[in-house]
């Protein structure tokens, strides 16, 4: 009887562009017994779409997880953009640091990631998480694909937005939403159960110079409690000089106006956390990896 009454694991798919924070992301979620990954889906970001698959491919590989699936997923932006905006710069030409690993010899499902999104989230109605560590097409092209997929999703977790404080591609945008802002819009307004993490709460995440953006969001599925968070509409801008920018209506002006953020659901954005406990959860996640 005890282990029925053992809170069950939360199952997490990581939605990931693999990425070196990427990477220490994935390892810190496989090490941590709070969470069950059950998949990997791909996206474009630190690499193309293609790399990134194989990148993940490979981290499975390493930890000796190749039971868990990858699902490929979009190439191009909601909007069917094909110029996208890659960071080999930050994380070498092969994402990893160019280690020049040898092909990996798992291959994806069939399924797209948005398929299989769609897919675990009916499966296991209220139950799966999506860490969403890269562009958010894919969690949107989930939305389109199945209009229950934000009523089963059991939350979604993203790295993303800046919320009143500079971006780090530009000052108005983050490099996530930067990276497809129509497919964030989509998200943030789509109803479902969502937490935010800006670079404001992931920048104060550092690790001797680095910032462990993509881990402190895993760790926010591990361990919500080590981070406070405020819940209001955001929306994203298209376009423009500030396209990429999120902005959260806090509730705490009265418009007179109808606005773009009037009968849109409220999400959750964190704004404070416990950095230090938070360095030292991935510091040692990682060891044990």
């Amino acid at each position: 009887m005890a282990d029925v009454a053992a809170k069950e694991t939360k199952k997490i798919i990581i939605d990931t562009d693999p990425g070196i924070d990427d990477a220490m992301a994935i390892f810190v979620a496989l090490q941590s017994p709070e969470v069950q990954v059950i998949g990997l889906t791909t996206i474009y970001g630190n690499v193309y779409t293609t790399l990134a698959t194989r990148n993940a491919l490979h981290l499975l590989e390493v930890a000796g997880r190749t039971d868990i699936p990858v699902a490929e997923g979009s190439h191009v932006t909601i909007t069917k953009g094909t110029k996208l905006r890659i960071a080999d710069f930050v994380h070498g030409a092969d994402g990893l640091g160019n280690q020049n690993f040898p092909p990996p010899k798992g291959k994806p499902i069939e399924q797209s990631a948005a398929a299989f999104l769609v897919e675990q989230a009916s499966l296991y109605p209220g139950k799966v998480t999506v860490v969403a560590l890269g562009p958010l097409t894919n969690i949107a092209l989930a939305t389109q694909l199945d209009p229950e997929f934000a009523k089963n999703i059991g939350q979604i977790i993203l790295l993303g937005g800046a919320f009143a404080v500079n971006g780090n591609v530009n000052p108005a945008a983050e490099a996530n939403i930067f990276g497809d802002p129509d497919a964030a819009d989509m998200v943030f307004t789509c109803g479902a159960d969502i937490l935010a993490m800006g670079i404001n709460v992931t920048h104060q995440v550092v690790l001797t110079g680095v910032y462990l953006h993509d881990p402190a969001v895993v760790v926010a599925a591990v361990d919500p409690s080590l981070f406070t968070y405020t819940e209001g509409v955001v929306r994203v801008q298209t376009n423009g000089i500030t396209r990429g920018l999120t902005i959260l209506y806090n509730k705490q002006k009265r418009f007179g106006e109808v606005t773009e953020w009037c009968d849109k659901p409220t999400v959750k954005v964190a704004v404070t956390v416990d950095a230090h406990t938070v360095v030292k959860l991935v510091m040692e996640r990682l060891i044990e990896s």
